[in-house]
């Protein structure tokens, strides 16, 4: 199947298709007249690259980890690399939440001076 039907049947853009080849996460075949030719497998890829992505995987992890997901086979090395990118997730969310209670006592100092019509900086 050409670019614009792959797009169509994964539900993404004919350029995300693109950048997936430039981060080597799919391949076409290409045409004597350069256009390119996906199998009828290559839907199945990019709704799994589509997973990865929401998942917050980046490009080069998820190029790590296709091969496992593809054969089916659930390496070590795997379930290493998820339960990492799990931490750096959870770590992320840490410190997003020490943000969101810094912005709450600012809130709450700012709104306080508001009420009471002095300066925030009191």
């Amino acid at each position: 199947m050409r670019i614009g039907e792959l797009a169509a049947r994964a539900s993404v853009s004919v350029r995300a298709l693109r950048y997936y080849e430039e981060q080597n996460l799919l391949t076409a075949e290409r045409s004597p007249s350069g256009q390119r030719h996906y199998p009828d497998s290559a839907v199945d890829r990019v709704q799994l690259i589509q997973q990865l992505y929401a998942a917050g995987l980046t490009s080069r992890t998820i190029v790590d980890l296709l091969p496992s997901f593809e054969t089916g086979e659930v390496w070590a090395t795997t379930l290493d690399r998820l339960s990492a990118e799990q931490k750096r997730v959870n770590r992320k969310i840490g410190e997003l939440l020490g943000i969101r209670d810094r912005l709450d006592v600012i809130i709450t100092k700012a709104t306080e001076a508001k009420i009471a019509g002095r300066s925030c900086r009191d």
